[in-house]
């Protein structure tokens, strides 16, 4: 689950997520039609959010492999690219899921003890393996093709940005500072302190020249 952990972490908006991550790997090995609920219920928030985001109406009780297919087409894979027709395979995986879900669910209906005891039993590791791989890449595929074209722009007020000092613009300052530090000798070159502050660390240099602004104007 590392690399969906790493696609939800570059992509803020899909953290809350992190919580069909935990159960899945809190239950992989105890109670995997418990992760197995999560996986599909992982990759169907995900259909849904990316449907949400493009005005896509989902039926309420529709199927999950609908969601999903819905979710690849709002990214804009339809027609008859590669992706589409692979696209609506991996959609099949929540179908698939869901299936096996109800066959080795303890909820999904009654079963006698010793059918309780076994129900593990029933996935091999490899099966479990594959089944959660194939969540993370679905998932990830599917974050990452939406992001790639759907950037979250954070909204800024031009007046809270601020304007970068220009070096010639402040004459005064500059000089104030060369005559308390000199210049500077480095073979055939030479240089003001102010030149080396203004160049070397900005925000040092923004901080002096704010401090020495407010001493003259006093």
């Amino acid at each position: 689950m590392d690399k969906l952990k790493t696609t939800i972490e570059q992509y803020g908006r899909w953290s809350e997520l992190a919580i069909y991550i935990e159960r899945i790997e809190a239950h992989i090995a105890t109670d995997f039609s418990h992760a197995l609920e999560n996986a599909k219920a992982l990759l169907e928030t995900i259909a849904k959010e990316i449907c949400k985001s493009k005005c896509i109406d989902l039926e309420s009780s529709g199927s999950i492999n609908n969601a999903l297919k819905k979710a690849f087409s709002a990214i804009g894979y339809s027609g008859d690219d590669l992706v589409t027709q692979v696209s609506s395979s991996l959609a099949n995986i929540g179908k698939q899921m869901g299936n096996l879900r109800n066959d080795i669910g303890v909820t999904s209906h009654g079963m006698t003890l010793d059918e309780l005891k076994e129900r593990n039993n029933k996935v091999d590791n490899f099966t479990k393996e594959f089944l959660i791989d194939s969540t993370v890449i679905v998932a990830c595929f599917l974050i990452k093709a939406f992001e790639n074209n759907n950037p979250r722009v954070i909204a800024v007020k031009e007046s809270s940005i601020k304007p970068k000092l220009l070096y010639e613009e402040n004459d005064d300052f500059n000089e104030s500072w060369d005559i308390s530090f000199g210049e500077f000798d480095m073979g055939d070159y030479s240089y003001t302190a102010s030149e080396i502050l203004y160049n070397v660390d900005y925000k040092a240099y923004e901080t002096e020249q704010m401090a020495f602004a407010l001493d003259t104007a006093e």
